[in-house]
């Protein structure tokens, strides 16, 4: 359960797509307020899909090969198999370019509250929805089974915090390459989210597969 959660959080975390508009959020007028409002707000949703999963529980995982293991292995095969499928569409599709959103136009007057939305809209559902499966496997009356739970919100939230934390350190420096960044990741986009999908997605597959027939 901890690889998967440490690798579910890293691909959540190195994500393109919340990590550009997330540099927009910190290079706008209130910067760093907005940024906090995206960062709390980012955080705020994976805790709660984890509390969620912590409910229907009760801190305990399920038994091996009972009826509730096998339908949460089976979900992580369908989203693994899912993974794969979006990876290869997004290859094979022809490129197109990518101007930016429309909302960057108003990303000056946006308020934390819009900032603490877009979080949640660009949040990857998918595999926000991989790491919940994971966390089923979650055992709560041990300490191991809370600092992992814990470390794979920490984790998946890390990219925001860090760029956060250097926009207050040293703003002029860190706006400059965060912004160079940001183009980075808009040329590189596509190959980021086919990679990202391709590999959690094979892990996710051959990972779930293993565990049904053994």
């Amino acid at each position: 359960m901890v690889l998967d959660l440490v690798l579910i959080g890293t691909a959540i975390s190195l994500g393109p797509l919340h990590n550009s508009a997330f540099i927009l959020l910190l290079s706008s007028r209130r910067g760093v307020r907005q940024g906090l409002a995206f960062l709390l707000s980012w955080l705020a949703n994976m805790v709660v899909v984890i509390a969620c999963v912590v409910l229907l529980t009760g801190g305990q995982p399920p038994a091996s090969h009972s009826v509730p293991s096998t339908a949460v292995i089976g979900a992580k095969l369908a989203l693994g198999l899912a993974l794969v499928l979006y990876s290869a569409h997004r290859h094979r599709r022809p490129p197109r370019p990518h101007g930016p959103p429309r909302w960057t136009a108003r990303i000056d007057n946006a308020s934390p509250v819009t900032a603490a939305g877009l979080a949640w809209l660009l949040q990857p559902w998918a595999l926000v929805g991989a790491g919940a499966a994971t966390a089923v496997d979650a055992n709560l009356s041990t300490l191991a089974g809370w600092l992992a739970l814990t470390g794979y919100c920490l984790l998946a939230t890390l990219s925001l915090v860090v760029m956060e934390m250097y926009v207050v350190w040293a703003p002029v420096v860190a706006n400059a390459r965060l912004n160079a960044l940001r183009s980075w990741l808009a040329q590189h986009q596509e190959q980021l989210v086919v990679t990202l999908s391709l590999l959690l997605g094979l892990w996710l597959a051959a990972r779930s597969i293993y565990e049904l027939v053994a």
